[in-house]
C-alpha cells in the first residue's frame, strides 16, 4: 500500500469551487495529496491516482470509476447519492458515504420548505408581482389566503431534516404525520409534537401540505405520479426541496393545470438547471426557486466540513459514516 494517499476534491464554483477546496484541504491530515478541481473530468491523472474523491453533487458514474482504479471511497458532501453510480460503485468494491447523520444541510432546507409554504399559504408571489405592477390585488387573493396553523403536514422521509421540518410545524400548531420504511422511535416523534406514523397512500389523502425529504432510488423514483398525486385533496400543495425526480413533473403539471391541486412549492427539478419546457414553469400557483436549500454561506460551510472529516476519518483508519454502498 503506497504510503501517501491520493484525495480529489470535487468543488464546484457555486459551492466555492477551487478556492473552498484549497482552504479544505488543509483539514485532511499529513500525507495526503490533494487535488481541487471543479469537476470530475477536469484532471484524468487526478482521477487515476486517486484513492478517495470528495464530491459536492458533481457526478461520478461508471465511466469515472473504470478511470479511478485506485479508488476506495466516494465521499458525498450531500445528504443525497443520486448522482454517484452506486451499481458501479459497488462492482468495484468502492464504498460511498453521504453526511446524513450530520445534519448539515437539516436547517436551511426545513427553512426552505417552510418559505415555500409560507409563500404559498399567503399568495406572496402574486401579491408581489402584483403590486409592482400597480394592482392592489388583496380581493383576488383574499379568498386564496390560507393559514398553516391548525392544517396537516405530511413529511415523507423523517429523517435529520425531515425531523427539522417536523419541529418547526409542531411550532406553527401543525398536525405532523409521516411516511416512510419503519416509524422512528417513539422518544423522537415525541420531540416532534407527536408525529404520527402512516402509509403513504393515507399521508396523501390526510395531508393540507406534503413535503418531500427522501433520498432519490429506483425505487422512490417519480414517488409522487399520477395516481400517487390523485390521492390528495384539491385543496392540497406539494412542497419538494429534495430531488426533482422524486415527482413526476408532468404529472404534477397535469394536476396543477387541471385544478386538482392548490399549488406547489418546488426548489429541484429534474433534470437541472430545468429546459425552459419543462411546464411547471408556466403552471398556475406554483412558486419556484434554484436549489437553493442547502446552499446558504453557513450550510456550504457546515456541508463541507462533514464530508471532509468523514474522509479524513477512513484515511486515518477509522470507519467512514453514512455509508449507503
Amino acid at each position: 500500500m503506497p504510503s501517501t494517499k491520493n484525495v480529489l476534491a470535487v468543488v464546484p464554483p457555486h459551492m466555492g469551487g477551487r478556492t473552498a477546496g484549497a482552504g479544505l484541504a488543509t483539514l485532511l491530515p499529513d500525507g495526503v495529496d490533494v487535488t481541487v478541481v471543479e469537476t470530475v473530468d477536469e484532471d484524468p491523472q487526478a482521477l487515476r491516482a486517486a484513492h478517495v474523491v470528495i464530491t459536492a453533487l458533481s457526478p461520478v458514474s461508471a465511466e469515472h470509476l473504470a478511470a479511478a482504479p485506485e479508488l476506495e471511497l466516494v465521499q458525498c458532501a450531500s445528504h443525497g447519492f443520486d448522482y454517484v453510480d452506486l451499481e458501479a460503485a459497488r462492482a468495484r468494491g468502492v464504498v460511498v458515504c453521504t453526511i446524513g447523520s450530520s445534519g448539515a444541510e437539516a436547517q436551511n432546507v426545513a427553512e426552505q420548505t417552510f418559505a415555500l409554504m409560507l409563500a404559498l399559504a399567503k399568495q406572496l408571489v402574486p401579491a408581489h408581482t402584483a403590486l409592482v405592477e400597480g394592482d392592489w390585488a388583496l380581493p383576488r387573493l383574499q379568498r386564496s389566503l390560507t393559514e398553516l396553523s391548525g392544517k396537516t403536514l405530511g413529511i415523507v422521509g423523517l429523517g435529520a431534516i425531515g425531523q427539522q421540518v417536523a419541529r418547526r410545524a409542531s411550532a406553527f400548531d401543525m398536525t405532523v404525520v409521516y411516511a416512510g420504511r419503519r416509524p422512528v422511535p417513539e422518544e423522537t416523534t415525541a420531540r416532534l409534537g407527536g408525529a404520527r406514523h402512516v402509509p403513504l397512500h393515507e399521508l396523501l389523502r390526510l395531508s393540507d401540505y406534503v413535503t418531500l425529504h427522501t433520498p432519490l432510488t429506483a425505487e422512490t423514483r417519480h414517488l409522487l405520479n399520477a395516481e400517487r398525486l390523485a390521492l390528495l385533496k384539491p385543496s392540497a400543495f406539494v412542497i419538494n426541496t429534495a430531488r426533482g425526480a422524486l415527482i413526476d413533473q408532468d404529472a404534477l403539471a397535469d394536476a396543477l393545470e387541471a385544478g386538482a391541486l392548490a399549488g406547489a412549492g418546488l426548489d429541484v427539478f429534474d433534470p437541472e438547471p430545468p429546459t425552459p419546457a419543462l411546464r411547471l414553469l408556466k403552471a398556475p400557483n406554483v412558486v419556484l426557486s434554484p436549489h437553493v436549500g442547502g446552499v446558504t454561506r453557513e450550510t456550504v460551510l457546515r456541508i463541507a466540513l462533514a464530508a471532509v472529516q468523514n474522509a479524513a476519518g477512513y484515511l486515518t483508519g477509522t470507519s467512514p459514516s453514512d455509508v449507503v454502498s
